[in-house]
């Protein structure tokens, strides 16, 4: 009997410990990671986000930003269920190697080229992270599914107590395409430039083109022609003015010197000179000088190209020239 007592009450013992353990394993599953059961007010606890030691060396910045790390802590302790084998414990925390060969599951899922499961937009330049079961999503979506559900569960597999690195696949596959996207658009205008030149020069066989051709031709010829004749004639004109306003110069100079009249003396060795000269034609209209009077239309058409009186430029007479030039000056009076 006392026997039969003893091994009741190891029984009933270890089906308490194994219940007890079961129920503290099932508590903590259930409850948030954050929930402190020491507590007695079960108060929540928030805790500050860990900052990522950041590795000071001789990388460059894209290094830098292109290197990968993993985001979870220490794993959490073991449950009493986990110690007594009740529960299967946790697997241990991935290796760099077992960390390739998600990654190259993932790569050859094509996740990094599909949109985010969790918010079914594109990852683009975006932060990403990789699970231990070789799922893909957006930092801040996991990070918000997390905080929502209160469970580690993977949104596509559920898978519980996953971990979670940081990777960078679509990121350059975005640059890539970026890349691809800018040269298709370079190649593509320095096509349709050449596909223009080639027009200019070939001549097509069909009749309208051929006659669209040659008129295009035309017109580049004529206006090119016009541009031409407009710069010369813009440089003529400018030309013009400029001798223009330098004769203006020249006799506003000599205007303004004080030039003396002539006196008898001067006279009578203008009328020897003209006497020598031996000259009986109008040196303007080229037509006899047959008696001595006043201007001809000659000079008056002088006059009026010069816009100034000048004294008759020959006189008929030379025996009467200081009469003249006084009943020329009376007349212009």
């Amino acid at each position: 009997m006392e026997m039969r007592k003893g091994l009741t009450s190891k029984a009933s013992n270890k089906l308490v410990i194994t219940s007890v353990a079961l129920q503290d394993h099932i508590t903590r599953s259930l409850l948030h990671p954050n929930f402190s059961l020491s507590d007695p007010l079960m108060r929540y606890k928030i805790q500050a986000p860990r900052k990522r030691v950041e590795k000071r060396g001789l990388q460059t910045q894209d290094q830098q930003e292109e290197g990968e790390y993993v985001l979870d802590s220490a794993p959490a302790p073991l449950t009493l269920a986990q110690k007594l084998g009740l529960v299967a414990s946790p697997a241990g925390r991935l290796t760099e190697d077992e960390w390739t060969r998600v990654k190259a599951r993932s790569v050859q899922q094509g996740d990094s080229a599909q949109p985010c499961a969790i918010c079914r937009e594109e990852f683009c330049l975006q932060p990403q992270v990789l699970l231990s079961c070789s799922h893909v999503f957006h930092r801040a979506c996991l990070k918000a599914f997390e905080r929502y559900s209160g469970r580690k569960w993977c949104p596509m597999c559920r898978k519980n107590q996953y971990e979670t690195r940081v990777i960078h696949d679509a990121a350059r596959l975005f640059r890539h395409q970026c890349a691809i996207r800018i040269q298709a658009c370079w190649r593509g205008y320095i096509a349709r430039r050449r596909y223009r030149k080639l027009r200019k020069s070939i001549c097509p066989k069909d009749k309208q083109l051929r006659r669209k051709f040659f008129e295009a031709k035309l017109q580049e010829l004529n206006d090119s022609f016009v541009r031409y004749c407009h710069t010369d004639t813009e440089a003529f004109l400018s030309d013009i003015n400029r001798s223009l306003s330098s004769s203006r110069q020249v006799f506003q100079q000599l205007e303004r010197k004080h030039v003396p009249e002539p006196q008898e003396s001067d006279w009578d060795r203008i009328q020897s000179q003209v006497i020598q000269r031996d000259v009986w034609d109008c040196p303007i209209c080229l037509t006899a000088l047959c008696s001595p009077s006043l201007p001809t239309e000659a000079d008056w058409a002088i006059d009026s190209v010069s816009g100034e009186m000048y004294l008759q430029p020959q006189v008929c007479n030379c025996e009467e020239i200081s009469v003249l030039e006084g009943q020329r000056v009376r007349e212009l009076e």
